[in-house]
């Protein structure tokens, strides 16, 4: 029986390199950034990252190297055309997204086909939710609309009624005014009639005929 040797790749460590190398590849970077971040992970130099991988891993990763590759170029693309409108652009994102779910018997035009209808229906149901809003948010308004119309009408009526009361207010406050300066000149008259009937002398006539002041 042979003994590891110390520095011997574990499957997990090829997995590693694998998936970093990969995700390097889909996303346009250099192969050489992937081993370096391979190499701070497991404890290797770059070097010996990019030998394992030349030498052994990357044979069994070629149908997945080259879906990296395509990725990569539909990336590139995307970024294009992503000036070209929120359409186009989801149109392509969505083709993307799907390259990970693909299986090995699907062609790439099955596939734009399915990634066209696919983003369609999204973009249709999309815009029924939208329309749905709209249609809510209209309703909403209207009725806020019909609301502060109320709210007018209301408003108008409370103050044509505090304005009627004022009026009424000052209407009776100066007839009272009046009704006051009535009853103190009537009161101011009768105590003076009183003061001069007192003040009246009062005579009679004696039996000689003489009138004669009663006290």
């Amino acid at each position: 029986m042979s003994a590891v040797r110390q520095d011997a790749w574990s499957a997990e460590d090829d997995l590693i390199l694998a998936e970093v190398t990969l995700r390097h590849i889909r996303e346009g970077s250099t192969q050489l950034s992937a081993f370096e971040e391979v190499g701070e992970r497991i404890g290797r130099t770059s070097a010996a990252c990019g030998f394992r991988w030349n030498s052994c891993v990357r044979k069994k990763y070629e149908e997945a190297i080259s879906l990296a590759k395509s990725q990569r170029q539909k990336r590139s693309y995307y970024k294009k055309q992503s000036l070209a409108g929120p359409q186009v652009a989801g149109l392509v994102q969505a083709e993307l997204d799907h390259d990970s779910y693909r299986g090995d018997g699907a062609s790439e035009e099955t596939l734009s086909i399915d990634a066209v209808i696919r983003f369609l229906k999204q973009w249709k149901g999309g815009l029924q939710e939208s329309g749905r809003q709209y249609k809510l948010l209209e309703r909403n308004l209207r009725e806020k609309e019909e609301e502060l119309a109320r709210l007018r009408g209301e408003n108008a009526r409370l103050l044509k009624e505090v304005s009627e009361v004022k009026t009424d207010y000052h209407v009776v406050n100066d007839d009272y005014k009046a009704l006051i300066q009535i009853m103190d000149r009537a009161r101011r008259l009768a105590f003076l009639n009183e003061e001069e009937e007192e003040l009246k002398t009062r005579f009679k006539m004696d039996a000689n005929g003489n009138l004669e002041r009663i006290e």
